[in-house]
């Protein structure tokens, strides 16, 4: 089994270069909200404990902790993402010769498809409450790092984004019963992310024009 956090980056980004299915654009994702996250971790770091960001300290330390497990369970989404979309090309390999095989493989095409939507809705879910977090930081945060910030932001938004695509691309396939709620919290996450990166580039640019 891969795992993507024992490669390189050039490692990773071969893999992802090649015409194999796997990694892809989810695992991609996951791996960005990894990236996101140590830019949090450095920004938090260079502003606590240090005179002039006292106002940023307690907000520094909110964005390490969320920011801090994200270090390792991007790494672990990521191959997660990759394992379930392995999964729903396994049932479509499926025997469907009479009936019962043919029900038991649509299940358990159903079956894969909804765990391979439900890998990246949680890579969105935790790289938004990582983007929340940077507004402040920005605003608080050591000043000479607001365009980390900012970089960490686009990061946490990309891993957010381009993972919802996959949750619909996937949830689009599932019977509306199922899908229906996903496309739901696919539009809820989606708007929170495209809020929260405005106010989040408003902070940055509202940064750089003071200094």
């Amino acid at each position: 089994m891969t795992n993507f956090g024992d490669m390189t980056q050039k490692e990773f980004s071969d893999a992802l270069a090649s015409s194999n299915p796997t990694p892809g654009g989810g695992s991609a994702a996951a791996v960005a909200l990894s990236q996101s996250a140590a830019l949090t971790i450095m920004v938090a770091d260079i502003t606590i404990g240090r005179d002039k960001w006292h106002n940023g300290w307690d907000i520094a330390e909110l964005a390490k902790k969320v920011a801090m497990p994200l270090l390792e369970e991007g790494f672990v989404l990521a191959n997660k993402d990759t394992d379930s979309f392995l999964q729903v090309l396994d049932s479509f390999k499926l025997p469907k010769d009479n009936d019962d095989e043919m029900a038991s493989r649509k299940q358990a095409i159903t079956d894969a498809t909804h765990q391979a939507s439900l890998v990246p809705l949680q890579t969105a879910k935790v790289a938004l409450e990582l983007l929340l977090t940077h507004e402040k930081l920005a605003t608080y945060g050591n000043g000479n790092a607001v365009t980390d910030v900012a970089v960490a932001s686009l990061l946490a938004s990309a891993a957010c984004k381009g993972a919802l695509f996959n949750v619909e691309i996937n949830a689009n396939s599932l019977p509306s019963d199922i899908g229906a709620d996903l496309i739901s919290t696919v539009e809820d996450i989606r708007n929170q992310a495209r809020d929260a990166s405005r106010a989040v580039m408003k902070a940055v640019y509202a940064r750089l024009d003071s200094n």
